[in-house]
């Protein structure tokens, strides 16, 4: 009987053994059928596959994908290996060989999944090891200038300098050499102004604001390396907070200000948008490891016992697991989400701070969490506490942010694990890029190739100074007006000298594998030069009244103290001064006239020294230059000079005298030399040759000379009886052989005129190009 029992139990043992195998067959069968299948339709897909690889703390994820014409993502396959050891920690890899085993046999079975051969791989960094840095940069201009895109090129590649320039500073006491992989612009700035694209706008400034990201150089060395010794060749290279940023928050959305969390096993990565872009990135080194580790010394679990509580809490609600004992334990999910409540509310409170540090000291407007980390139950609602949010406000993100991927395989759970490998293989298509070797001067360097390299990219890694690269300004000239601190720039020099593989090239020019690149540094421009003409203040006029006559009255400039004209060029510190005002004994020299008796300035009695300032009035009797004979026979004829005229003044009356005087002697000496055989002819030509004699005598004194105004400038026309515009040339020096302008423009007391217009006494001409 018992033999019987015995033999049944053993038969129903047997039985089921057979039962189990024959379930096990038909599963491997099933399985097996579904690899056939997929490789079958592999076959049929005609676009090139992408491979991405996330490389986690606790797995990697393989995914196999492509793109459809219509911005569709088709995953054909993926799959996920835990790592066998703790190969890496808080995402660094700390076993390089051990991850390239695990890279290997996700790439078998993706292979044979597939039917493909896979080489090449598309990987992204941990947040851990990127540095990201906010800078600012800033381009003035001459004068107001149409922005081109050479010009935000420049003001970015500035910006990105200064960056870097800001890490080197706070990196200054560690070896570790950086490599920018990218920049986002936060902001652009029209004369201080916020504006979106600065393109086709006229400004005379532009400001950028940036957030530029690096990597340090043993991360991408540690990653290439693992990758490479399980026999795959990086395509591109991005980070994980980019890679999930593009599945989680389109660019729709990225107006809002939003935070996305990505907690992963070592790491959880933050990025945050607003105003249409990403404003930061960043990471707290604490995740979904803490919580196992936690769970671990609670229930005396090994790590990956404790890893596996973990992870099925979230699906059910009761776990069975063995501590290190041999013990067997069922624990309720509410018991195990008590235990790691302390945990999960540490981190939350960690990510909270993390994430109002990186917008400004203020919480956010709501919150996306992927990763596997997040999924552990209380995450959401103790992280909605801690940034002062209702608990709708954040929200785990899976299934929702996947409507343009679509899942070959049927047996995959699309949830908030899947964001970031998907986003791995998307980058692919957003911005290819990898490491690639360039010569610069002789010199070989790395670079990170975004797609978009260029070969200032290149002379910032190789730490070609910026500023031989640009063009240089010659030496200021800075100066005081008035007490006022003034500067004129110098000219702009010129731009390097660039050759791309022998050729002349530009500094914006692209870069490819194992260009070479020569740079010769940019030059200075010639220093600053002006004079005192080139000062807009000096262009503006003093105005008297003169008698009740408007007078006009250039500006006069003391520079250190001295009086100069307009064509003092001006020196470095120089002290100029425009004065406000004449003396009185100015205004009439510059007049040209001398007064009798008191002069009154604004009604009060002046000396020479008195102040006349814009606007004053002037009066004073004008002492007449006596008249000279030559003039009295002019007008009245000879000997025909009036009594009253002689009388009128007693040096007139004195020099009228003087002249019938001589002219009578003159006379007499004439007569007596003449003989009686003088002809009425002879007589005839010597009173022709007395009326030439008085001609050229009224002719000199009708010589006379000019005072006018010119471009603002005092000029004396001499030598002539009257005169037209054009004489004002032979005294003013103004250059007509070389054009500076479209045409010339001549005006006579403000009325446009022609060089035949007449001058007169005191006149105002100006004389221009336009």
């Amino acid at each position: 009987m018992a033999e019987t029992e015995n033999r049944s139990a053993r038969t129903g043992k047997g039985t089921a053994g057979k039962s189990r195998a024959k379930k096990g067959s038909s599963a491997g069968r099933k399985k097996a059928g579904n690899s056939i299948n997929l490789a079958s339709i592999v076959k049929k897909i005609t676009e090139p596959l992408v491979f991405g690889l996330d490389i986690g703390t606790r797995s990697i994820v393989g995914t196999v994908g492509y793109r459809t014409p219509t911005g569709r993502f088709v995953v054909v396959a993926q799959v996920s290996v835990e790592h066998e050891t703790r190969a890496m920690l808080d995402g660094q890899i700390h076993d390089i060989q051990a991850v390239a085993d695990t890279i290997l046999i996700v790439k078998q079975k993706l292979e044979k999944l597939t039917g493909r051969k896979l080489t090449d791989v598309c990987i992204a960094a941990a947040g851990r090891v990127l540095k990201t840095v906010v800078a600012e940069a800033r381009v003035d201009f001459n004068y107001e200038t149409v922005v081109t895109n050479e010009h935000i090129y420049s003001l970015d590649m500035l910006g990105v300098e200064n960056a870097y320039e800001l890490l080197r500073q706070e990196q200054q006491k560690e070896d570790i050499h950086f490599y920018c992989v990218g920049y986002s612009v936060i902001r652009y700035y029209q004369n201080d102004y916020p504006i979106t694209n600065l393109e086709g706008h006229k400004a005379n400034s532009i400001r950028t604001e940036l957030i530029a990201t690096f990597l340090p150089d043993e991360v991408v060395d540690g990653l290439y390396a693992a990758v490479e010794k399980a026999g795959l060749y990086v395509a591109n290279l991005t980070l994980e907070p980019i890679a999930a940023m593009n599945v989680a928050i389109p660019e729709k959305f990225r107006l809002l200000n939003i935070a996305l969390v990505d907690v992963g096993a070592g790491t959880s990565d933050i990025s945050i948008t607003n105003d249409g872009s990403i404003i930061a990135y960043g990471m707290i080194p604490a995740a979904g490891d803490e919580i196992t580790e936690a769970l671990a010394r609670k229930y005396l679990l090994d790590f990956s016992e404790a890893e596996k509580m973990k992870c099925q809490s979230t699906s059910r609600k009761q776990v069975t697991v063995h501590d290190i004992m041999g013990l067997s334990h069922k624990i309720s999910s509410e018991e195990i989400m008590s235990a790691a409540e302390p945990v999960v509310k540490e981190i939350t409170d960690k990510v909270a701070d993390r994430i109002r540090e990186l917008n400004g000291g203020k919480s956010v407007s709501a919150v996306f969490v992927v990763g596997g980390g997040g999924k552990m139950k209380g995450f959401e609602e103790h992280l909605a506490a801690a940034l002062d949010l209702p608990t709708e406000r954040v929200a785990l993100r899976g299934s929702e942010v996947m409507g343009q991927i679509e899942f070959l395989q049927k047996d995959i759970k699309v949830d908030s694990l899947l964001v970031t490998p998907v986003g791995i293989c998307l980058n692919y298509y957003e911005q290819k890029n990898n490491f690639i070797f360039v010569t610069l001067n002789g010199e070989r360097i790395k670079l990170y190739d975004n797609s978009k390299l260029t070969v200032v990219d290149a002379a910032m890694q190789f730490g070609y100074p910026n500023e031989d690269l640009f063009p240089k300004r010659g030496q200021a000239l800075t100066y005081t007006v008035n007490g006022e601190m003034r500067m004129r720039r110098g000219e702009s020099g010129d731009s390097a000298v660039v050759k791309l593989n022998g050729r002349d090239s530009a500094l914006s020019a692209g870069l490819s594998q194992n260009d070479k690149i020569e740079i010769i540094a940019s030059t200075a421009g010639k220093a600053a030069v002006m004079s005192v003409a080139d000062i807009p203040e000096y262009h503006s006029a003093i105005h008297f009244v003169f008698n009740n006559k408007l007078i006009t009255c250039p500006r006069f400039v003391k520079v250190n103290g001295s009086l100069v004209s307009q064509y003092y060029e001006i020196r470095e510190n120089d002290s100029v001064e425009i004065l406000e005002y004449y003396t009185l004994e100015q205004v009439l020299e510059f007049m040209d006239i001398v007064c009798r008796g008191r002069v009154y300035v604004n009604n009060a009695i002046a000396d020479m020294d008195t102040k006349v300032y814009d606007n004053f009035s002037i009066a004073c009797e004008i002492k007449k230059e006596e008249p000279n004979y030559h003039e009295l026979i002019r007008e009245y004829g000879d000997g025909q000079v009036p009594e009253a005229v002689q009388n009128g003044e007693s040096l007139e009356a004195e020099a009228v005298a003087e002249g019938q005087k001589a002219v009578s002697e003159k006379t007499a000496e004439e007569t007596a030399g003449e003989t009686d055989e003088e002809t009425v002819s002879g007589g005839q030509d010597k009173e022709s040759e007395k009326k030439a004699d008085r001609k050229n005598v009224e002719s000199a004194a009708e010589i006379m000379d000019q005072a006018v105004t010119v471009n603002g400038d005092p000029v004396v026309l001499k030598n002539k009886k009257s005169y037209i515009l054009v004489d004002v040339l032979d005294f003013y020096p103004f250059d007509l052989s070389v054009a500076r302008g479209n045409r010339l423009e001549t005006l006579v007391n403000g009325v446009s005129s022609d060089f035949t217009t007449p001058v007169h006494e005191g006149d105002e001409i100006k004389i221009y190009w336009v």
